[in-house]
């Protein structure tokens, strides 16, 4: 079995493949004050309650976007699994074409994003990715990375909104019915949600025009994909578990014989 990691901003996302299947997948929060100990007893916690016993870890494979984070992570792995993990980054192997003016900026979550959409429903794609940031990827029919942009995640303006301001309130994420809200709430809630939308409507339109290409597929995740999918009406596919299996088949790829 296999352990891979995917270390984001809000969240560490876990998920414990045997072969390629996706067994069991966890999130713990992302904190940068919690120790190597705090992180491992959280770890054998949860494959405990999944029924795992630490020493059927054949190896471990991590993502992050938080550099602070690594040598914690790379610790607990090595005291609590006896392990050294692979780290993604500059040197590993994706099996993409990376051409970006400088590839060791591209963060670890948009590449493997970009594998499993790539490898599972073939390029030309774009992905999005609804976390933190809202992050736009794009891949070419042969495997080239192209590039994308990065914007605000729908929290990140939310929490901004409310922190810059005086009077508005904390909200919660939802569609409302109609753009035009009768209260403060709803007004809030139809900005945050149908700006996104047609956010993601013109970058997905513009890059398509950009790629030149035909028949591109466009792939959401994130915890907020669902939210505006309907609306937008150009995602293809909803894959909540693409981070994880893009980190897996990065795994696979530099553990090949």
């Amino acid at each position: 079995m296999v352990l891979a990691f995917d270390i984001g901003n809000t969240n560490i996302k876990i998920g414990l493949f045997d072969g390629d299947h996706l067994v069991f997948s966890w999130r713990v929060a992302t904190d940068l004050v919690r120790t190597a100990d705090e992180y491992g007893i959280a770890l054998m916690q949860l494959l405990q309650s999944g029924g795992i016993s630490p020493s059927q870890i054949e190896g471990t494979i991590v993502s992050s976007v938080i550099p602070q984070l690594n040598y914690t992570i790379d610790h607990m792995i090595d005291y609590y699994l006896h392990q050294k993990p692979m780290f993604v980054g500059p040197g590993i192997k994706t099996g993409l074409n990376i051409q970006y003016e400088n590839p060791r900026e591209v963060g670890a979550d948009r590449i493997v994003n970009s594998v499993c959409a790539f490898n599972k429903y073939g390029g030309p794609v774009i992905t999005v990715d609804f976390g933190t940031a809202t992050t736009f990827n794009a891949i070419s029919h042969d495997g080239r990375f192209l590039g994308g942009c990065i914007c605000p995640g729908v929290k990140t303006a939310v929490e901004a909104l409310v922190r810059s301001t005086a009077k508005l309130p904390t909200i919660e994420l939802v569609k409302p019915k109609k753009i035009i809200g009768k209260s403060t709430v709803t007004n809030m809630q139809a900005g945050v949600t149908y700006g996104v939308v047609g956010q993601v409507r013109y970058i997905i339109e513009t890059m398509k025009k950009e790629m030149g290409e035909k028949d591109i597929k466009v792939v959401a995740t994130g915890g907020l994909s669902e939210l505006v999918k309907d609306e937008v009406g150009l995602i293809d596919v909803v894959d909540r578990r693409l981070s994880l299996v893009g980190i897996k088949m990065i795994y696979d790829l530099n553990t090949e014989k």
